[in-house]
């Protein structure tokens, strides 16, 4: 207990120390440049001496005293984490039957919940907000930068391989290149077609380190990069927010992913239905789609149902493992090594990896997040802000300064989350990314934009634990078979 006591007033006097100087802000913002671009990218040859980890527990650290005045309690996605991690230890420990390991993957988890936090204490503000988005645009920016220098530098291509051996040989994505060393990043991952064609692909580093999953955080950025647009400032926007669409939209063509396009192509859909309606829209999107593929947005390959056989087969192996085991799943990222191969579907993996115990957590993280996002960006369910009323008395005590932000601002933000959710859970369907630290860096903007609105009167309040807690059981056995069904009509159309 005295031990206890001592470390709260360690992180009081660090809180003290750095708020003047508004630190606590800039070491959440650090955490997730390290945890985006990955930890050698950061800090070179430092990063050997584990500083992202180091990292984490000073931000936590400085952090503690914000929980006083956050509203993370509040929020039922921050019980859902905590079961979500309780079902990543027991995941191991009981599905996996090696407890020892359950550990170490229950600290591989940690960092990517932690991101949620960071949003929810640090990002309140839409000044914030705006800071996290052009921190994310950086990183985006900065990976598509290096990509392009690859490109060139290898004259647009790869050579031949000389043997099967060397194929898909990849560089270790957290080597470091150290004066004349032959270990390097690399921000390019060469692949073959079925047709035998060679292909580059965009990719990152840490969790980005896989094409498909860089691309899925384009998608995630491309609408968050229009909360700096300004109504009737035409070349403001087009000077500012232009270039950063143009940029992603490249980064997403460089990635020659898929399940990206198809994400864009559903963001894209929801975002000109409030002016086109859903025919128009639709037809628009289908263009979209098309003229993508006719530039080689997708490097040559096919979007068909017998194009991905192989996605559904081993969607049908993770429902098989949720068959043997339904509590506990058969383990915390252990998909990939059981079958050689991952899913590349979230639900399935999560279900297969964590059982039903755990996607009913991941569940009760995600289905409130949608609702909140979907309530504020909706034209009707926000109202006029109500005013502060004003204490004439002589006691008066100084009300918290708040933001000035009206309905119309608000909705917007509450727009922008919900495109960019939605762009994340179309690639999900094509990604093996269930415990990524992106949903959770977006459900913490989508609960600060609500409660942006909650603050100010303009929204009913969130729904009741039990309510939320119900539709998120009844989700979780909706989910499963209705997985199954899509594999089973999948395979008939193969």
């Amino acid at each position: 207990m005295q031990q206890g006591a001592v470390w709260f007033e360690v992180a009081c006097s660090l809180h003290r120390f750095t708020r003047p100087l508004k630190m606590v802000f800039a070491l959440a913002l650090l955490y997730l440049l390290v945890a985006f671009l990955g930890v050698n990218v950061v800090f070179g040859t430092l990063g050997r001496y584990h500083l992202e980890e180091m990292l984490l527990v000073i931000t936590f650290c400085a952090s503690i005293p914000a929980l006083q005045k956050a509203f993370v309690q509040k929020t039922i996605q921050s019980l859902a984490l905590v079961g979500l991690s309780i079902a990543v230890f027991l995941s191991i420990a009981i599905g996996f039957h090696y407890p020892r390991f359950a550990v170490t993957e229950f600290l591989d988890f940690i960092p990517n919940a932690f991101a949620y936090f960071l949003v929810i204490l640090h990002c309140k503000s839409k000044l914030k907000l705006k800071i996290l988005v052009l921190l994310l645009f950086g990183i985006c920016l900065f990976v598509i930068g290096h990509g392009v220098i690859e490109l060139r530098s290898s004259g647009g291509y790869l050579p031949a391989p000389t043997n099967d051996e060397e194929e898909f040989k990849e560089v270790d994505p957290d080597a470091i290149q150290v004066g004349n060393s032959s270990d390097i990043i690399t921000y390019l991952m060469p692949q073959y077609t079925s047709t035998g064609e060679l292909i580059e692909r965009l990719k990152g580093q840490n969790f980005l380190s896989d094409p498909n999953d860089f691309g899925q955080l384009l998608v995630c950025v491309l609408p968050l990069t229009f909360i700096f647009w300004r109504p009737r400032q035409t070349v403001m926007n087009l000077v500012f927010v232009g270039p950063m669409m143009l940029i992603i939209v490249y980064g997403i063509y460089l990635t020659h992913s898929r399940g990206a396009l198809l994400a864009v192509v559903a963001v894209a859909i929801v975002a000109f239905r409030r002016k086109l309606g859903s025919i128009l829209s639709v037809i628009l999107g289908g263009g979209l789609l098309v003229g993508a593929m006719a530039m080689g947005a997708t490097g040559g390959r096919e979007i068909s149902a017998g194009a991905g056989s192989d996605r559904t087969a081993l969607w049908g192996d993770g429902l098989q493992m949720l068959k043997t085991h339904p509590v506990f799943g058969v383990g915390y990222g252990e998909m990939g090594d059981l079958l050689g191969m991952t899913a590349h579907n979230t639900v399935i993996v999560c279900a297969a990896e964590l059982g039903f115990f755990g996607l009913f957590f991941w569940s009760l993280f995600l289905l409130p997040t949608v609702r909140d996002a979907l309530a504020v960006a909706t034209d009707k369910g926000l109202n006029d802000a109500v005013p502060v009323p004003v204490d004439d008395s002589p006691y008066a005590y100084a009300a918290p300064r708040m933001e000035n932000l009206d309905k119309e601002e608000i909705n917007q933000m509450g727009r922008l989350i919900m495109l960019s959710l939605i762009g994340f859970l179309v690639a999900a369907m094509f990604l093996s990314r269930a415990f990524v630290m992106t949903l959770f860096m977006l459900g913490g903007i989508a609960e600060v934009i609500f409660q942006m609105a909650l603050d100010r009167g303009m929204i009913a309040p969130r729904l009741p634990f039990g309510r939320i807690t119900v539709y998120s059981g009844i989700l979780t056995l909706v989910m499963v078979p209705g997985m199954y069904l899509l594999v089973r009509i999948l395979n008939m159309m193969h």
